[in-house]
């Protein structure tokens, strides 16, 4: 992502709060962590809102994630069933990316400071490519396996057994992680003379790992042909299945003239849920061409590309957040046996609650007597 360079953030302005007048910023890593983070949140009403943001965001991540994997062990029909089985594998990746990025960022912002650079910034690389890339390849092969479903419904059972579907979440990790690895070693060999230990984001991500290592050409050719034939990849997967599945069930409404209109506002739905998965990679992607249209400007123009990269940089860290709280809800709980599931378990725990209660009750009175 383009932004300034730490050796000119003398030059700010901005890094002075209402708060934090007092404070000049000096040359000592901890204080220049600091000034870089009031050069993206400048003002302390902008921390509280965006540290509330995030906490909400982390604690309905986690309790609906769990909460769903809970109604789906509750039925063992659901959960063994290849949707679910993706479901699962899903909310395995969501509840990691949501651990590694939820929980630094929060931390960023309750010390007022950008992230230090350490081998900690590298896990935080690494894990966060691994998650973005197996959410949205599970999200493609959830897909194949709904067209499976409704196109092939005969065959269903005899090509998603319970071996292949082993080996097709195997196959999805072992992708992803080796994208990690090699993305991470190439970012690591390729790294350039570093003047600060700190950089100028609230979390370690791709824009802001590349920008503090001198921007390796190697790292950065590598992840955007991956990640563009994923994204065109999954596309193509995602458009073929619901195109197919769409034609199926218009085709099964033509000789009453009717128009399904059901399966088009289904196609519309997951779609839009495809793009919201999406929005890391296409702000990665978007951020990468505004790079490299905007780069040689950017020493004639270096605040507004610095406030591009900002506004980027913190759209990026809210867009990470916000998946792993729709996946679940999309995938898990709009389906009608998760639904009846999770409201078994709420009559058992209110049933719960009142036999207790009356316990309670009937024990004081005994009390009482």
């Amino acid at each position: 992502m383009a932004a300034v360079e730490p050796d000119n953030v003398t030059d700010e302005p901005a890094w002075f709060s209402q708060d934090n007048l007092t404070e000049p910023c000096v040359t000592e890593q901890l204080d220049l962590a600091r000034c870089l983070f009031l050069s993206i949140l400048p003002h302390g009403k902008e921390v509280a809102a965006m540290l509330c943001v995030f906490i909400l965001l982390i604690v309905f991540s986690f309790l609906i994630n769990l909460l769903t994997l809970y109604c789906l062990g509750q039925s063992e029909d659901l959960w063994w069933q290849p949707r679910f089985t993706f479901l699962k594998n899903l909310i395995l990746s969501d509840l990691i990316q949501t651990v590694t990025c939820g929980l630094a960022v929060i931390h960023s912002m309750a010390q007022r400071r950008t992230m230090a650079f350490s081998g900690w910034c590298y896990v935080q690389y690494f894990v966060g490519s691994i998650s973005v890339f197996c959410s949205l390849v599970t999200i493609t092969c959830m897909a194949l396996e709904r067209y499976l479903y409704v196109c092939h419904a005969i065959h269903y059972l005899t090509i998603l057994t319970r071996k292949r579907l082993r080996w097709i979440l195997a196959l999805i990790w072992l992708y992803s992680i080796t994208i990690g690895i090699i993305n991470t070693l190439l970012v690591h060999m390729g790294a350039r003379g570093v003047n600060t230990a700190v950089t100028s984001g609230l979390l370690c991500e791709p824009d802001v790992v590349e920008q503090h290592l001198g921007f390796p050409r190697a790292s950065a050719l590598f992840c955007k042909v991956m990640g563009s034939l994923t994204l065109l990849l999954c596309l193509l997967a995602y458009a073929f299945s619901y195109v197919r599945m769409y034609q199926d069930a218009r085709n099964a409404v033509v000789p009453f003239n009717a128009v399904n209109v059901r399966a088009r506002r289904m196609v519309l739905f997951y779609c839009a849920m495809l793009l919201l998965q999406l929005m890391p990679l296409l702000l990665k992607v978007i951020s990468d061409a505004l790079w490299e249209i905007e780069g040689p400007a950017a020493m004639v123009r270096g605040s507004t590309v610095k406030n591009t990269a900002t506004a980027f940089h913190l759209l990026l860290l809210l867009m990470l957040m916000v998946p792993p709280c729709v996946n679940p809800l999309v995938y898990g709980l709009r389906n009608v046996e998760v639904r009846r599931a999770f409201g078994r378990l709420i009559r058992d725990w209110m049933e719960t609650s009142s036999r207790l209660v009356s316990e309670v009750l009937s024990a004081n009175r005994d009390a009482a007597r």
